[in-house]
């Protein structure tokens, strides 16, 4: 199931000499006056996604074509020659400033910055790889594994948490490589939810994402199916009828795309979440905090009342990881909880997204939130509002409170406040095990080579 690298031809190459923005901008092929044929040509490939993808930004000579003034030729070839770039043409047509206080174009064009690595920085800082118990296949959360299906995408994000990874190959899960993912969640049926990400799975052929999702609802344990995907944003033309068809037949599935900014939500990204929300999909977002991009409150509310008017949920805001070349547009903590006292009681609660900072170390989502409670006692509860208004919330009577009865197999913070434990050894919980487990079965291989060999 290996699929297909799709580099830029000589002829597409030069069929794409024109900027993307003057491609938009031409009238439509049925209206085409006689001497803009060649023109019309062009255009009348632009909704085809694989076209998209093989006329991709991948050079700085390429580059140049939609950037005449492009300084620092030299400095920015050793970018990418660390961190590969791509550019769909569409994305590139929705630059506005060819400069980096454009966000389209900050978010995608290289930036001699990104070769500033503090020590604080790694190139896997959730440690993707020691959760991973079969190539591709990562299990850290108990009911939650992630599959990565391809290391491809049609755009390369200057910000990408796996940044390792992105362009070093772009190739689709193997099946040998399907068959011990399937294997291992027949053995967990603890793992009721699985999260198919990348690269961009969505950037696989219909034959290839069906393929996966048919694999994952073998298991009779998985009950729901995520996909995370940046296509609506940097590729919508991907959604055609036929993908919707087949994602339909795989319910209950959820979607995950990737706004960050408000220019990203054109008529075509519009159209292409309207299509899957009509499909019955439903649709969230994760937006990553991005200094120079959206790390400003009005931004965030203007980008979340667009997300919501496109039948978006808004889901998560992300800290940006400790990410290797990524340094340039981290924000601090206290930006994101500025941003999120900001939105609460100016936008409704459905368009205000989660705060998290994915902890280093294998740590998982942590919520970061405001704080509201002001003090406790056993007989009241202070709390504030978005204005500042304090408020006594009366508790209710200890001896009227339920027995509740924990969940969990191993014990978290709810066991320590409900009195149901009175102590959490985190080096003993069946995650470090399944490290354990982990690290002695691959005896010391590098995590991209555990994740890319055949």
């Amino acid at each position: 199931m290996q699929q297909q690298n799709l580099p830029v031809s000589e002829e597409l190459a030069e069929e794409q000499s024109e900027p993307p923005s003057t491609l938009r901008a031409a009238q439509s092929p049925s209206t085409c006056p006689t001497e803009n044929e060649p023109l019309c040509k062009k255009l009348s490939q632009w909704n085809d996604w694989r076209w998209q993808i093989r006329n991709r930004i991948r050079s700085l000579d390429q580059l140049s074509k939609y950037v005449p003034l492009l300084s620092g030729r030299y400095e920015l070839q050793k970018v990418i020659e660390k961190y590969p770039m791509a550019i769909t043409p569409y994305y590139a047509s929705i630059i506005q400033r060819a400069d980096m206080s454009d966000p389209v174009f900050r978010m995608s064009v290289p930036n001699i910055q990104e070769m500033f690595d503090p020590p604080c920085l790694s190139d896997d800082p959730l440690e993707e790889h020691q959760d991973m118990p079969v190539p591709g296949l990562v299990h850290r959360y108990r009911d939650r594994a992630l599959l990565i299906a391809t290391t491809m995408c049609s755009m390369y994000c200057r910000h990408c948490t796996r940044k390792r990874i992105a362009g070093t190959r772009e190739n689709a899960i193997s099946a040998r490589r399907m068959r011990q993912a399937q294997e291992y969640l027949f053995n967990h049926p603890e793992i009721t939810d699985v999260i198919v990400s990348g690269g961009d799975p969505l950037t696989m052929s219909d034959a290839a994402i069906e393929a996966v999702l048919s694999m994952l609802r073998s298991v009779p344990s998985v009950q729901v199916i995520r996909i995370g995907t940046r296509v609506p944003v940097v590729l919508p033309m991907r959604i055609t009828d036929e993908l919707v068809e087949i994602l339909k037949k795989y319910h209950p599935l959820w979607i995950n795309t990737h706004f960050n900014h408000p220019n990203e939500l054109t008529d075509e990204a519009r159209a292409a979440c309207a299509k899957l929300a009509d499909a019955g999909i439903p649709l969230g977002n994760q937006t990553v905090l991005l200094r120079g991009v959206n790390d400003d409150p009005q931004i965030i509310e203007q980008l979340c009342r667009g997300l919501i008017s496109t039948r978006v949920r808004p889901y998560y805001m992300y800290q940006c990881d400790l990410v290797r070349g990524v340094e340039h547009f981290r924000t601090s903590v206290r930006k994101g909880m500025e941003i999120m006292e900001y939105l609460r009681g100016r936008v409704s609660g459905i368009a205000i997204p989660t705060f998290v900072v994915d902890a280093p170390h294998g740590g998982g989502k942590i919520p970061v939130l405001p704080t509201y409670v002001v003090s406790m006692s056993p007989t009241h509860t202070v709390l504030r509002n978005f204005e500042g208004l304090l408020v006594s919330y009366p508790e209710p009577a200890v001896d009227m409170e339920p027995e509740t009865t924990a969940t969990s197999s191993e014990p978290g913070v709810w066991e320590l406040v409900s009195g149901k434990a009175d102590v959490i050894l985190p080096a003993r919980n069946q995650r470090m095990g399944r490290r354990e487990k982990i690290g002695a079965k691959r005896g010391g291989a590098s995590s991209t080579g555990y994740l890319f060999d055949a």
